[in-house]
């Protein structure tokens, strides 16, 4: 055997030892922790909270929250919901829809970004519970991030009558521009099933949530409008306005299954009662 093929020999078993290292490195190496942060998008006065549950409470008043999160990923970030427009911070008295709901913002969603240095462009990936104001909101925020949705409720909000879903597309004009990803089901958002977009039809055509595991927090599901406060969840009522009222109760049926087998804990997102235990941004979970 001559030098050079001793000296090829060698330099290929060093690097094909690299190679190795480097794989056996890479399998393993630990799994960079999720970040989750919560965020206050706006306040939502109810004149009339038999809306929600049908016969019970008709007249009463009940303050629910508006909540938005931000996943941060290894392999990008996904903002979940969008809340009540930004613009509402100029309008402290609130502004009232349908003679039944004040709204009221007194922390802008892109400022609360931009001081935990992830200003709206740094966003990938935006789900959107469903369609509704006080989930879209502030959509057109984010133009370049790709939109995970169910293809109902996209088929829904930008076909020829989205006001029959109680969709008004002011809320997002600029939210068809966006490059769309349309779900037929659940998705693994990062492909690791850490983060994962739940069908959970019913509130909306194409309604859906998010389940979050969290290495130190555990797992967590964020509700969209599955359920607006914990007695409705307890007692499995649907809201007289939703698309599918019968949908809605098995859903949440489904859901508490889910919950029970997977050990997660519901985070209503209305729910001013539990958000008020659960830290806010610039505080996070992982």
């Amino acid at each position: 055997m001559t030098k050079q093929s001793i000296l090829m020999r060698a330099v290929f078993a060093v690097t094909l030892i690299s190679i190795l290292a480097a794989c056996a490195a890479k399998l393993s190496a630990p799994e960079q922790p999720l970040r989750l942060y919560a965020f206050d998008c706006g306040i939502i006065e109810v004149l009339d909270v038999s809306l929600f549950q049908p016969g019970i409470g008709e007249g009463e008043r009940k303050t629910l929250v508006n909540t938005c999160y931000l996943i941060i990923h290894p392999e990008g970030t996904l903002l979940w919901d969008t809340g009540l427009p930004d613009a509402l911070v100029n309008t402290p008295e609130g502004t009232t829809l349908y003679e039944v709901f004040v709204m009221r913002v007194t922390k802008t969603l892109a400022a609360q970004l931009k001081e935990i240095n992830y200003p709206p462009e740094a966003i990938d990936f935006l789900g959107i519970s469903h369609m509704h104001g006080d989930h879209v909101g502030n959509a057109d925020l984010f133009p370049q991030a790709m939109l995970l949705m169910q293809k109902e409720e996209y088929d829904a909000a930008f076909g020829a009558n989205p006001n029959k879903f109680g969709f008004n597309p002011t809320a997002y004009p600029t939210l068809h521009s966006n490059p769309v990803k349309k779900l037929e089901g659940d998705y693994d958002v990062f492909g690791d099933g850490r983060v994962i977009i739940k069908r959970t039809l019913g509130h909306t055509p194409g309604h859906q949530a998010l389940y979050v595991k969290l290495a130190e927090t555990g797992n967590i599901l964020l509700s969209g409008d599955l359920v607006h406060f914990t007695d409705n969840w307890v007692h499995k009522r649907a809201p007289s306005f939703n698309f599918d009222k019968e949908r809605t109760v098995t859903t949440m049926n489904e859901v508490e299954e889910f919950l029970e087998e997977n050990q997660a804990t519901l985070w209503i997102q209305h729910d001013k009662e539990q958000n008020a235990g659960i830290k806010h941004s610039p505080a996070y979970y992982e």
